[in-house]
């Protein structure tokens, strides 16, 4: 059989390599402690299982779901975000339900690029990114983020032949894997230059909630958001901005704070991080109606929704209690300060990161160019799991990435078994 050619770039996956490294490990007899998948092992709240449960029996929810009938979640999601940011949006055109964020990511670029245009990726970026534009048959132009730059990109690097060429840029912050953070007016910064360069901006946020600590509260300036507010305020002084223009009901910054008229972005959110729903498959995009409409057509040729009832326990999530948000939060940052703690106490000096559920640790000099084999050899000989930083794009090669989805405890027996590696 003879295969299309957009195949040949999605041939590696850093979560299928270390899928299989792991079976090999368990194969010989290891006990697996997997941190290499940022999937929460945390529950979903009562009141969402309840609402999907009381589904099951509601024969009306069985059918086919077409996008009239998701106008209940596409409120809730449009609510949600008018109370956490502050801007207007109209569920009936600027919002379209989504098998995850990560579908969306993909599916865009089908929308957007045509062959051989470019897309300006973070590197290191989330590997479904590249992928989307990979089966649009675009190109890649990576965007190098480096610890120096608060893991930032730098637009006046992108060469003009690439921006001739580019149609769109894709940001995520709280970022995957590096665990940064931006500052609004850093999104200020992407959008002017977005709109200059006629480009789509889109945003990946499924981070939103996962942010540690309280306004003012930061411990770490290689991820202090005050410092990387005051980075970026000197590359684009025109954006100065006081504490009072970020939402008091969120430590980050959607990118429709800085594009309100919805002129060139689109966000994407998912319900697997805030709400524990990673295998609910549920997520939804916000933003820019044309763009919402043309991934919509893309979604329709694909798909149809979800089944009713994974959108009634959304529905739940997003408009009931948020207590369990905050439990969770909580949760992850009490693993962060037992992982942060334990690395320091075997040597490994890694920045505590302020978002996110992972830890971005720069690797021992010994292995500073062979992140897939240092996770390769540590699955092999200890059983803990880790995602490569090569697998994330070039620039994130040197680093390893460990997903706190244990308790303590374990953490802490992981950092062990490392420490045993690297003796």
């Amino acid at each position: 059989m003879q295969f299309a050619k957009r195949l040949q770039p999605l041939r590696s996956n850093v979560f299928a390599d270390m899928d299989r490294a792991k079976a090999v490990a368990l194969a010989a007899g290891r006990q697996v402690i997997d941190l290499s998948l940022g999937s929460s092992d945390l529950p979903a709240e009562a009141h969402v299982i309840e609402a999907i449960a009381q589904s099951l029996h509601d024969r009306s929810t069985h059918g086919y779901l077409l996008f009239n009938g998701t106008l209940g979640f596409r409120q809730a999601a449009a609510n949600w975000y008018e109370q956490k940011f502050g801007i207007k949006v109209d569920p009936e055109t600027e919002v379209l339900p989504l098998i995850g964020s990560q579908e969306g990511t993909a599916h865009l670029p089908l929308a957007i690029l045509n062959p051989g245009d470019f897309a300006l990726l973070l590197d290191p970026g989330y590997p479904s990114h590249a992928g989307g534009v990979y089966l649009a048959s675009g190109q890649i132009y990576p965007m190098p983020l480096q610890a120096e730059n608060s893991f930032l990109p730098m637009f006046a690097d992108i060469p003009a032949p690439v921006l001739a060429q580019s149609r769109m840029m894709v940001l995520s912050y709280p970022h995957n894997p590096t665990a940064a953070i931006a500052p609004l007016s850093f999104f200020q910064e992407a959008v002017a230059f977005c709109q200059q360069h006629n480009l789509v901006l889109v945003h990946d946020f499924p981070y939103v909630d996962l942010v540690f600590g309280k306004s003012g509260e930061w411990t770490d300036s290689s991820s202090n958001p005050k410092s990387v507010l005051e980075s970026s305020e000197r590359r684009f002084p025109a954006l100065r901005l006081s504490a009072k223009s970020q939402n008091p009901k969120s430590l980050v910054s959607s990118i429709l704070q800085a594009d309100p008229e919805k002129s060139v972005s689109i966000e994407f959110f998912t319900l697997s991080k805030s709400y524990n729903m990673g295998g609910f498959r549920i997520g939804y995009a916000i933003g820019n109606p044309q763009l919402i409409n043309a991934l919509r057509q893309v979604k329709a040729a694909v798909d149809f929704n979800q089944y009713r009832g994974i959108l009634n326990g959304a529905i739940a999530a997003l408009s009931g209690p948020q207590s369990g948000v905050k439990s969770a939060v909580a949760t992850f940052q009490g693993r962060r300060d037992a992982f942060i703690n334990a690395l320091h106490r075997i040597g490994w000096n890694v920045p505590t990161p302020q978002a996110t559920m992972y830890i971005w640790a720069k690797l021992p000099s010994a292995w500073s160019q062979n992140s897939i084999e240092f996770c390769t050899q540590l699955v092999k000989q200890t059983g803990v799991a880790a995602s490569p930083g090569a697998g994330f794009g070039k620039s994130g090669e040197g680093y390893v990435r460990f997903a706190l989805v244990h308790e303590p405890p374990l953490l802490e027996t992981a950092v062990e078994r490392i420490a045993q590696f690297l003796d």
